[in-house]
């Protein structure tokens, strides 16, 4: 019998793991495109230093897979099942630093078996390069710490680097280094020494492009990823729906059974550590100072701030690899249960729909609705298209069509990378436009009547046309977008 099986002892557990492999693999090619994937796929049309909203590194991910297979929905996709597959073997790797060969492989079904792996394998955003890069930081770490080797100083730093070049959260990474090595009687030391030096002088010339990027194009990626959230977090207005909505998307992401697990093994090391009054071993220390400081910080947020359910992904790793140690079997099987039951039903949903997401936040009917604009364009050849939700409709269309698509700074809003990309718009002074709007709560397939404000002080003159109506195999209606003629438009109007 295989070491895998005496290990667990249960057939289940290992069918299971696998059945969850097998469908998020499914789900990650049933699925349709998401605003999501469109939008860092637009990133990825236009390579740059960095990004009006995030760091450049999900751009590189989706450029680097383009490159070799090509533009498809199923390339996107598939690019970051890779990814995440990587980080999933660099977890392995990472985890057998701490734990004997019954906790590693156990520590690979509570990970393997999680949401958030699903997650980041089916939709792509920042947080997959991310995970990636934060699973080698550690590794990295962890050599540069205990075999002291002045190669993995710097790799560290690169790595840590390319991990804030996925996403601004990767901070934490030299937070919990630095915390780390403050705790460690052992390591002490390194605080101010020439290893630790190195490792922030190659992060520095890693992340160099990003700082770049913001100097030439007056910080703006810096301003929209603080000052909004700074404002909100100072104002100090405790929003216990905030919390409890965090608690929820977390208990969803890792699933019930793994949540209140790490949550208790934390209690239990606290009380331990006030028992004894003593710090833990070293390895304990490190798999905490990179986990409990990150997650007890957002929760705290939380309190105040809406707190996205990515935001804590990484802190899980090495959450998950501590909490292995002291969970059992029993545990184990119940994870897994539960999370077959999940991705079951994540895949009935996916490959059935059988219940409509009123949200633009969906995959279904992207393809039809570029099926419908592109009839359109041809019906009205020079007219120009744009819609005003922030990147979702113009991301998708983008990515259908062959040909620009505008977003809201058309209408002299925030359109994030579109207001980069297409930041001068004099060359539209005076042409025709179709604006396409989603509805996203519509309660008749009719026309709206209604010209918004925005189209009449952008364009000499509006007019509506017959809306796009998305169904179902059945007929019935699940996605409604109003469709405006817009002509003369007025550019130099704009404030």
């Amino acid at each position: 019998m295989p070491n895998f099986l005496k290990i667990f002892q249960s057939k289940f557990i290992i069918i299971g793991f696998f059945s969850v492999y097998v469908i998020r693999l499914l789900v990650n090619q049933l699925m349709g495109l998401m605003p999501q994937d469109a939008y860092y796929y637009f990133y990825s049309e236009h390579l740059a230093l960095s990004y009006f909203d995030h760091p450049p590194m999900v751009a590189y991910m989706l450029k680097l897979f383009g490159l070799f297979f090509g533009k498809s929905v199923a390339v996107v996709k598939i690019t970051n099942f890779i990814v995440t597959l990587l980080s999933f073997i660099g977890f392995y790797y990472l985890a057998s630093f701490f734990l004997s060969k019954k906790g590693l492989y156990r520590s690979m079904v509570f990970y393997g078996s999680t949401m958030l792996l699903t997650i980041i394998s089916i939709n792509t955003t920042p947080d997959v390069p991310l995970v990636f890069f934060w699973t080698l930081s550690l590794i990295t770490i962890y050599k540069a710490l205990f075999d002291n080797k002045i190669i993995y100083w710097i790799l560290t730093g690169i790595f840590i680097g390319m991990a804030f070049d996925s996403k601004y959260t990767a901070l934490f990474l030299l937070f919990g280094l630095i915390l780390f090595l403050s705790l460690s009687k052992r390591h002490r030391t390194y605080l101010f020494s020439k290893e630790l030096l190195l490792t922030l002088l190659f992060f520095a010339v890693t992340v160099s492009p990003i700082f770049i990027w913001n100097i030439e194009n007056d910080w703006i990626s810096f301003k929209f990823q603080s000052s909004e959230r700074a404002s909100s977090i100072s104002k100090f207005q405790l929003q216990p729906k905030y919390f409890f909505g965090n608690l929820g998307t977390q208990l969803m992401l890792l699933l019930p059974v793994l949540f209140s697990g790490i949550m208790f093994v934390f209690y239990k090391i606290a009380k331990k550590i006030f028992r004894k009054r003593s710090l833990p071993n070293e390895k304990t220390i490190f798999l905490l100072s990179f986990s409990l400081p990150i997650i007890a910080f957002f929760f705290a947020v939380s309190t105040v701030y809406w707190v996205k359910l990515n935001w804590i992904m990484p802190a899980y790793i090495t959450a998950i690899i501590l909490a292995s140690r002291y969970l059992s079997k029993k545990v184990l099987k119940y994870q897994v249960i539960v999370s077959i039951v999940f991705h079951v039903l994540l895949f009935i949903q996916i490959a059935f729909y059988p219940f409509n997401v009123t949200s633009d936040d969906t995959w279904y009917g992207w393809d039809e609705l570029a099926s419908e604009v592109t009839i359109l364009s041809e019906q009205y050849p020079d007219n120009f298209i744009f819609s005003n939700d922030g990147y979702k409709t113009s991301a998708v269309l983008n990515f259908y069509m062959d040909q620009d698509i505008y977003s809201s700074n058309v209408l002299g809003k925030n359109g994030l990378q579109f207001s980069v990309v297409h930041a001068d718009l004099t060359s539209l002074k005076g042409k025709n436009a179709l604006f396409i709007d989603s509805e996203k709560r519509f309660k008749n397939i009719e026309k709206s009547n209604i010209i918004p404000a925005s189209l009449n002080e952008n364009f000499g003159e509006v007019k509506e046309l017959e809306p796009i109506i998305i169904k179902n195999k059945s007929g019935k209606p699940l996605r409604k977008f109003l469709v405006f003629e817009c002509v003369n438009y007025r550019v130099n109007d704009i404030e």
